[in-house]
């Protein structure tokens, strides 16, 4: 059992990425990033962190811009054409969740797609279904690239999800099957979860449920990718995999912390610096 280290992984893409910050500020390009967050939710604190570090660290400019609870639609809206006309803006993010009063698939739709480095604007998940150019969300990116790093074949490979968001199960799927997987999306309505799980070439878990998937769900040999981050009320955090008894039967497993986590974000810093490359 190998297990694959998206830290190591992420740290050696983002010294790539240095090296094309400096050419691209060569030719007078500063990358900027501007991330919205609206109201105060704890984890997205921790990850609007993580970005600005990140950030910091590569030579990104970085812009906050902290919303309080009672913004409303128009006020976000007009916060995104600002950032959208900005021409010194390479990506927007919003945060997620955001309060409830808000519609977050219309803000994203108001998201430019060519700044939209989260891949959440309905042209480029429209993009990404047909195996076109785009910016693919940072997650499914992240964990495609830990496939290619580990040299874990995809192709008519039989890839299993557990979990359908828009944030993850979705976008992967396309990946994968661009990638000419055969692919099964698992959900809370799926029956026998465990038998379709057990022909799993690549099981992918990302339900936000510690430790859901043990042992027994898991073929023989298979590669496992564990997206969950859950907190235990010990403060231990843990997976949507049971670590200790599926790396027994994985031949490649990824750990929480430590393995998709550290690779959504250098993706999310590798989609900035697509987009500032891009400047017209």
């Amino acid at each position: 059992m190998e297990i694959i280290d998206g830290k190591e992984l992420a740290k050696a893409i983002r010294e790539n990425l240095k090296e094309e910050i400096i050419e691209l500020k060569k030719k007078n390009i500063f990358p900027k990033l501007a991330v919205i967050m609206v109201g105060d939710d704890k984890a997205s604190a921790v990850y609007v962190r993580n970005k600005s570090k990140a950030c910091n660290e590569l030579g990104v400019e970085y812009e906050e811009f902290l919303l309080n609870e009672t913004t409303t639609m128009d006020e976000l809206l007009s916060l995104i054409d600002k950032l959208n006309n900005d021409k010194n803006v390479d990506g927007i993010l919003l945060q997620s969740p955001i309060p409830r009063h808000l519609d977050i698939n219309e803000a994203f739709r108001r998201i430019d797609p060519k700044k939209d480095v989260d891949g959440f604007n309905p042209v480029n998940v429209g993009k990404l279904s047909l195996n076109q150019d785009c910016f693919v969300s940072c997650t499914p990116y992240g964990i495609i690239k830990m496939l290619e790093r580990y040299n874990i074949p995809v192709e008519g490979a039989h890839a299993v999800i557990i979990g359908r968001s828009n944030i993850v199960g979705k976008p992967l799927l396309q990946c994968l099957l661009n990638q000419n997987a055969t692919v099964t999306i698992c959900h809370s309505k799926t029956r026998n979860l465990e038998e379709v799980t057990k022909q799993a070439d690549i099981l992918i878990a990302a339900i936000g449920k510690p430790e859901f998937v043990t042992e027994n769900m898991v073929k023989e040999g298979a590669t496992v990718i564990d997206v969950g981050i859950n907190r235990m009320e010990d403060g231990k955090i843990v997976g949507d995999v049971k670590f200790n008894e599926v790396s027994e039967k994985a031949s490649y497993i990824t750990p929480v912390p430590g393995g998709v986590g550290p690779m959504t974000v250098a993706m999310l810093m590798s989609n900035v610096v697509k987009a500032a490359s891009s400047r017209e």
